[in-house]
């Protein structure tokens, strides 16, 4: 039986939350069989009868866990074989992991491409989108993304500690994927999947780690085609 999934969508089937993708990768990782439904912003209000506001949420035999962190921590404990974290002291460090990908990858991609995900967004969900953003950002969504090529070498600044690390690992995990890699994997999938925006050179190495993490698990994170 599948593990079932409420994935959030765009048009053309476009699968770009950052936060569905850490649980799609998670999921492939522990090997099991996941049902990735489309749920738009306007479904989530009847996901799981209403219980949650947000998305990823899974069920699995019955069971509904909602937010990514707590997903993944129902998984590494229900389905302890093939570790996420490779022990205790690497979820602690995954914790970490996620709070730096929040304030620096997430804060720093946002506003670069958040024109760009209303124009593929469904219509039914635009308004909603437009409105809850620029309450967030205090300004029209024009006005945020604007000059996004000249704050765009200042992000690239900010990834060096991620960049010395793929200059010596192959991956954030070391030499295999960890939980730590669908962490920073689903932010730079959520801009390649949404935005035509560049946001790495092709020889960084973090853009060659992505490739890699793109081409995991036959290719999942290279199914949705990048915009």
């Amino acid at each position: 039986m599948s593990v079932i999934l409420y994935d959030l969508v765009g048009v053309e089937d476009r699968r770009f939350s950052p936060h569905c993708w850490r649980t799609r990768m998670a999921l492939a990782h522990k090997g099991l069989a996941c049902e990735a439904r489309p749920t738009r912003f306007g479904d989530i209000a009847s996901v799981a009868g209403g219980q949650f506001s947000t998305i990823p949420v899974i069920e699995d035999g019955g069971r509904q866990i909602a937010d990514s962190w707590a997903i993944a921590r129902y998984l590494e404990e229900t389905y302890p074989d093939r570790s996420l974290f490779g022990g205790p002291g690497g979820e602690t460090l995954s914790r970490f992991l996620q709070n730096w990908s929040v304030v620096v990858l997430h804060a720093g991609i946002a506003p670069m491409i958040v024109l760009d995900i209303l124009e593929h967004l469904v219509p039914e969900d635009r308004a909603y989108f437009r409105e809850s953003r620029e309450k967030r950002f205090g300004r029209s969504l024009e006005e945020v993304q604007a000059g996004r090529a000249t704050r765009l070498e200042g992000f690239r600044k900010s990834l060096e500690p991620l960049r010395r690390t793929l200059q010596e690992e192959p991956f954030v995990g070391g030499a295999e994927p960890l939980y730590a890699d669908y962490l920073v994997f689903g932010a730079f999938q959520w801009a390649r999947t949404i935005s035509p925006f560049q946001l790495l050179e092709d020889d960084d190495p973090i853009k060659l780690w992505f490739e890699r993490c793109l081409d995991l698990y036959a290719g999942l994170g290279r199914a949705t085609p990048a915009c």
